[in-house]
């Protein structure tokens, strides 16, 4: 049973213990540009990202300028089990993932695999990130053409040999099937719930990170 699936009562002591100290995200490391970013001139690209709880990785991407917008969903496994209740044992194939829409002459596709290992998941972990662990919580890249296979590949290799974190960096690239939007209740969900027990444990410290390490890829207004 994973937090989000605890009780209320266990929810709302974890709220009570938020408050007594401030809660930080769990893995914060300013990383680099990516050295390998081709420039695209299409207005219009997206990209499929896994990196935990989709509430959180929804939460930050939809802050981030150049993004268009962002949808939470599965990515993985087949349309039968694309369902909330039917991922949480691991054994659907699928990844908590969110659907991105980008602006590329805004915001490239290094760029935001920079902003998802800096703020929203560990890269050296596998099959689980914060309180979370089974298959569907890992993190993955699945690029959706040639040229965001090789950013990607190019990043990686990038972080891992940087020694910017304590473990090797492990993320798996994926390739893409289909992504399958989730239930209506988990879209914009840290947005609409900023009280909720576990965004403001784990998934509001990934956006103040975002705001403090780089506030130039901040936008004024979220993105739908």
């Amino acid at each position: 049973m994973t937090p989000r699936a605890r009780p209320l009562v266990a929810l709302l002591a974890a709220a009570v213990l938020s408050q007594c100290a401030p809660a930080q995200a769990e893995s914060v490391v300013k990383l680099p540009a990516a050295a390998v970013d081709p420039a695209v001139k299409a207005k219009r690209a997206t990209a499929v990202l896994a990196g935990g709880c989709f509430w959180g990785v929804e939460g930050v991407f939809s802050n981030v300028k150049g993004v268009i917008s962002v949808e939470s969903g599965y990515h993985g496994g087949s349309r039968a089990t694309a369902k909330y209740e039917l991922t949480h044992d691991g054994t659907s194939g699928h990844a908590e993932a969110v659907r991105i829409v980008y602006d590329p002459t805004q915001v490239s596709y290094g760029t935001l695999l920079r902003v998802l290992f800096s703020v929203v998941a560990d890269p050296t972990l596998k099959n689980r990130q914060g309180p979370d662990s089974g298959t569907q919580y890992r993190a993955a890249i699945v690029p959706m053409d040639a040229t965001q296979r090789q950013v990607a590949t190019a990043y990686l290799a990038q972080i891992g040999k940087g020694k910017y974190f304590a473990k090797p960096v492990i993320v798996p690239i994926e390739s893409y099937k289909t992504f399958y939007p989730a239930e209506a209740s988990h879209q914009n969900f840290m947005r609409l719930n900023p009280s909720n027990p576990y965004i403001v444990r784990w998934d509001a410290p990934k956006l103040a990170a975002l705001k403090r390490l780089y506030p130039d890829l901040v936008r004024k207004v979220p993105a739908p």
